[in-house]
């Protein structure tokens, strides 16, 4: 059994939190890592205890390695939780935990390996019998060998980065002359993000879905699906809105996509929480895209059905416990939804925004989750992902879901910052998407029906009058040295 007695959170933001309130119920000391930037942040605040790393940028603080071994030994933390993104995937940090004999609460290291690599990873999937895209499994070497083997599978074609991801090193042709600009900014991109140029290309699937399933697998050969989440509202290859289960998917290709997920854990006997990514065409026709080996921003949907709680089963696994139940047992009820609630302007191409949060309102209510990693007060930076938080909604059926998320997103109110909570909700109101007409190009196709009107003359002046009211008010409240003036707009 390895030791999982105090964990340090090698994170930030919303995840942080998320894990230290399971290790609160599960009576685990919780250590927050955290640059001086975030020293106010609420995971932070949540934490037992907190050690500030030092970094430039301020990311820098959540890559240091070694920075991070010294602070589990100056607060005697026995494991590490690496939420997602940051060190989650990498398995050199695992391995250094390993020889510093601090648990990683997550896979082990071949397995990181073996599906962080595409190239790597899509070999293995057809080791497994996991259907695949066509397409180019080795490495493109040039320009011309990208023209030729584009050619050979068929136009449109997708490069991508081997050692991708988050949608960096992505690149669509459908003709030569897209493929050669394609190859040359896939491998620019892939090499400044990731330090590896590698690409490889695949036969582009028109108008898809992005469908995948969770996985649970520990160290007694046990593993078990969680059922499958569709993610294919998206905008830059980024997932906005996710939904648990898909509202498309029939019986049949949902238990042929579970088994296949299952069939390639069991190829890198994988030992944590993960997940397999598909495609899937307008016909059902499904084919592996790639393995998270890690939490997935998303998983909340996934614990809002299932009733499970995926960081404590994470917690289990790396402390050498068997999962103690079968697929069997493992039950679905209604649906949930989430939404990703950005520092954004949906209206100006998604462009991240800063600022100091004034004031923070989220929602709540029956079938309500927020995940959130700010407060009140706190700024918001463009050091870090604009994510402020993630809100989801669980119904008896996906209408009821639909319907419990608008609202929680017209409840949702931040000041001092754009975000696109109004955005989202105007997605979750989009005919096609309360009918479950989504595919990955979605926010592109209907760009315009998503784009905010704007407010007609009278609704203007009404606009107008509160604010010019409200900041009259304020400035009788905290600028008039009167006692009477702090009383605003009465007078006696």
């Amino acid at each position: 059994m390895n030791n999982v007695n105090k964990v340090l959170v090698a994170n930030r933001g919303e995840i942080a939190v998320r894990i230290i309130r399971t290790l609160r119920k599960l009576g685990i000391p919780s250590v927050a890592i955290h640059h001086a930037i975030d020293a106010r942040s609420l995971a932070v605040r949540d934490a037992d205890e907190a050690v500030e790393l030092h970094g430039t940028p301020p990311v820098a603080a959540y890559l240091d390695v070694a920075g991070i071994v010294d602070a589990c030994r100056r607060t005697g933390a026995d494991a590490v939780h690496p939420g997602f993104g940051f060190l989650s995937e990498k398995a050199h940090f695992a391995e250094a935990l390993a020889e510093a004999d601090i648990t990683f609460i997550g896979p082990r290291p071949h397995a990181m390996r073996a599906m962080g690599d595409k190239i790597e990873s899509k070999r293995l999937a057809q080791n497994a019998n996991v259907a695949t895209i066509p397409g180019y499994t080795g490495e493109v070497e040039s320009a011309n060998h990208a023209v030729k083997v584009a050619r050979e599978i068929g136009y449109p074609v997708m490069i991508k980065a081997s050692a991708g991801g988050g949608g960096k090193g992505m690149r669509l042709a459908y003709d030569d002359v897209e493929c050669r600009d394609g190859f040359a900014r896939a491998t620019g991109e892939a090499q400044a993000s990731f330090g590896d140029g590698r690409v490889f290309i695949e036969r582009f699937i028109e108008r898809p879905r992005h469908i995948e399933i969770q996985v649970l697998g520990d160290g007694h050969g046990n593993v078990v699906h969680l059922g499958e989440r569709e993610c294919s509202i998206q905008r830059r290859h980024q997932k906005v809105i996710e939904e648990a289960p898909s509202p498309f998917l029939d019986a049949k290709t949902r238990r042929a996509m579970a088994e296949q997920a299952i069939a390639l854990a069991r190829a890198v006997d994988y030992q944590s929480a993960g997940t397999v990514e598909f495609i899937v065409d307008p016909e059902r026709k499904f084919y592996f895209l790639e393995m998270n080996t890690r939490l997935q921003v998303e998983h909340p949907v996934t614990e809002l059905i299932t009733g499970l709680d995926v960081v404590a089963e994470q917690i289990r696994i790396a402390r050498g416990e068997a999962l103690g139940y079968g697929q069997d047992d493992i039950h679905f009820t209604g649906h949930a939804i989430e939404c990703r609630l950005y520092a954004e302007d949906a209206d100006a191409g998604f462009l991240p925004a800063t600022g100091h949060l004034h004031l923070l309102r989220l929602p709540h209510g029956e079938g309500i989750r927020v995940d959130n990693g700010v407060l009140e007060g706190q700024d918001v930076s463009a050091a870090f992902d604009p994510m402020l938080a993630k809100i989801a909604a669980h119904g008896a059926d996906r209408a009821q879901a639909i319907a419990r998320l608008r609202e929680a997103m017209r409840e949702t109110v931040a000041l001092g910052t754009v975000t696109n909570a109004a955005y989202l909700e105007r997605v979750l109101a989009h005919p096609s998407f309360t009918s479950g007409g989504t595919h990955t190009g979605f926010l592109t196709e209907h760009a315009d029906a998503l784009r905010a009107s704007p407010p007609d003359p009278d609704q203007l002046a009404v606009l107008l009058a509160a604010a010019a009211l409200t900041h009259r008010q304020f400035d009788a409240r905290f600028a008039c040295p009167e006692p009477l003036g702090a009383m605003g707009e009465w007078r006696n």
